[in-house]
């Protein structure tokens, strides 16, 4: 196996920066087709994308199809994500219910609004943060335009009782940057929730390079429960509790068989979602897992 020389800090690695393992070789499948490369850090055992095109990553974002930035309903894959996007809405508000301790919540990264919106109608202050263009418009229409902002995270002074990142942490190149300004953004007995992608589920190695949760070059930064807990220890944080995203399996699965070149994956998709389910039930290890996190005291 390959082993890159370490630099002393994580952001924007290269080839020539960081200590650590190739796991994995696998390319763009959603959008260009280019190869790329994944490590494992050495110390904390977060796997990252290599290259990282941090100049222009704004171009791998550039397609109607990427769901999470449009309100699209044509496709399958827009029609199964909808739905499972208005299931998981309830269930994250039962959780934000369940572990927050106040009403002001921030939703960094938070796509075209439907969680601030959700959170609105139920009575929390929002404010919403988001980097893309057309996906913050609709938020801000949706929530208001005030709710909703571009700004840098370091550029508000406000304090958050629930600071909550749906499956963007993977997205972001300056990683421990944005961990110790999330922790520096939360109220004394703030609560921080992220949610990611799960490289050690049963779907992950199933579909090995094929798995659409890996999602080169747009994911920088690939986790497990393990890495994940390393990587927070390093700014005084701690997993207070660990949660399931069931429908996640489905949704990556059916995209992994895509990839895969399988145009009538669907059953097989089907198959391998509830096997992963259903080992992660003793194991714990699902598709994708949401974090529940706490400054350690």
């Amino acid at each position: 196996m390959e082993n890159v020389p370490r630099e002393t800090s994580q952001e924007n690695p290269s080839k020539e920066g960081f200590s650590g393992i190739k796991k994995l070789d696998l390319k763009d499948y959603f959008l260009t087709g280019e190869k790329f490369e994944i490590y494992e850090d050495s110390e904390t055992e977060v796997l990252y994308t290599l290259p990282q095109p941090i100049e222009n990553l704004g171009k791998y974002y550039e397609s109607k199809n990427y769901i999470s930035h449009t309100d699209g309903k044509k496709s399958i894959f827009e029609r199964f994500y909808q739905m499972a996007k208005s299931i998981n809405l309830n269930n994250k508000l039962e959780l934000i219910n369940k572990v927050g301790n106040g009403k002001k919540i921030l939703d960094y990264g938070c796509g075209v609004g439907d969680f601030l919106e959700h959170l609105q109608k139920n009575g929390y202050d929002v404010l919403g943060m988001e980097p893309n263009d057309s996906a913050r418009r609709i938020a801000q229409s949706k929530v208001g335009i005030e709710k909703v902002t571009s700004t840098e995270l370091e550029q508000n002074t406000e304090k958050y009782d629930i600071i909550t990142l749906w499956h963007v942490l993977e997205h972001i190149p300056n990683l421990n940057e944005i961990i110790g300004e999330l922790k520096n953004h939360l109220t004394d007995n703030g609560v921080l929730i992220i949610a990611v992608p799960n490289h050690q589920s049963y779907d992950a190695k199933y579909y090995g390079k094929y798995w659409a949760a890996y999602d080169v070059p747009r994911h920088l930064w690939h986790f497990s429960d393990k890495s994940m807990s390393n990587l927070l220890s390093n700014f005084g944080m701690k997993i207070d509790k660990i949660s399931p995203m069931k429908l996640d399996a489905f949704y990556v699965s059916l995209l992994s068989e895509k990839y895969k070149g399988n145009k009538f994956g669907y059953f097989n998709a089907i198959k391998v979602a509830l096997k992963s389910n259903y080992l992660a039930k003793n194991n714990g290890q699902y598709s994708s897992l949401i974090y529940i996190i706490k400054a350690e005291n």
